[in-house]
């Protein structure tokens, strides 16, 4: 009895190894399916966004172009055509770098604070509100590409107060502790209807896009909202996995 058993087991090997290497061969094949149909799905996507938002946005430019040339030179519009100008140029590179398959632009130089500051000086005077960015703590090392997704989050959240919330002051929170970053965007403003905070619309992409960015960062956001007592983002990233030799 003890040798049929012998004797059988290098037969139950290559049963066990053909259905190992059959699933094996059917996960790799599947794979490739869904790696060629997100290579086809990116090319659609860049096609549409080359075809509609990028020649858009070059249209939009050199019309801005013309009314600037338009103005005497004295015109006080002028430095505000000159400046809108500006921040169309650099959507429009944003936009092809996006098309090439690259990030939308570069991971922030410096730190988290500094990018946002920077962000808000491009901003007219008309678009703004009172703006604060509060740092606590010590900033940590983080990946560059984690970072600029922050960046985008957190840009995103002070866009929607700047233009939609009609609030007088916005406050923006880094709070870096030793194993989480958490960003805090608050403002005193109109608030969100909070069907549009449930639901999402098709026309309010933000908020759809602020969550898919952070679930892909591995963090958690939380956004509060009631009508006119403002509206408060809340992002915590763990910072175990997210680490760099990058400054934040």
């Amino acid at each position: 009895m003890a040798q049929e058993t012998e004797d059988l087991q290098p037969l139950a090997g290559r049963i066990r190894n053909y259905f190992t290497g059959y699933d094996q061969r059917q996960f790799t094949r599947e794979q490739i399916l869904r790696q060629e149909e997100r290579r086809r799905e990116r090319a659609r996507i860049a096609r549409e966004l080359h075809d509609t938002l990028l020649q858009g946005l070059l249209s939009a430019s050199m019309q801005l172009q013309l009314a600037e040339g338009c103005l005497p030179p004295n015109s006080p519009a002028k430095p505000l055509l000159s400046r809108v100008r500006n921040l169309v140029r650099n959507g429009i590179a944003e936009g092809r770098a996006a098309l090439q398959g690259l990030r939308s632009a570069e991971p922030p130089p410096t730190s988290l604070d500094q990018s946002l500051s920077g962000f808000l000086a491009e901003l007219t005077p008309a678009d703004r509100a009172r703006v604060r960015i509060i740092k606590m703590g010590r900033p940590k090392p983080l990946d560059p590409a984690i970072l600029h997704q922050i960046f985008l989050i957190a840009r995103e959240a002070l866009l929607n107060s700047l233009r939609h919330s009609q609030a007088k002051k916005i406050e923006v929170e880094l709070e870096y502790s030793p194993r989480k970053l958490r960003v805090v965007v608050r403002d005193n403003g109109a608030g969100l209807d909070p069907q549009l905070l449930r639901s999402g619309r098709k026309a309010h992409w933000g908020l759809t896009v602020m969550r898919e960015r952070a679930a892909n960062i591995g963090a958690h956001l939380r956004i509060w909202t009631k009508p006119n007592a403002g509206t408060e983002l809340v992002l915590s990233l763990p910072l175990a996995s997210a680490r760099s030799s990058t400054p934040l």
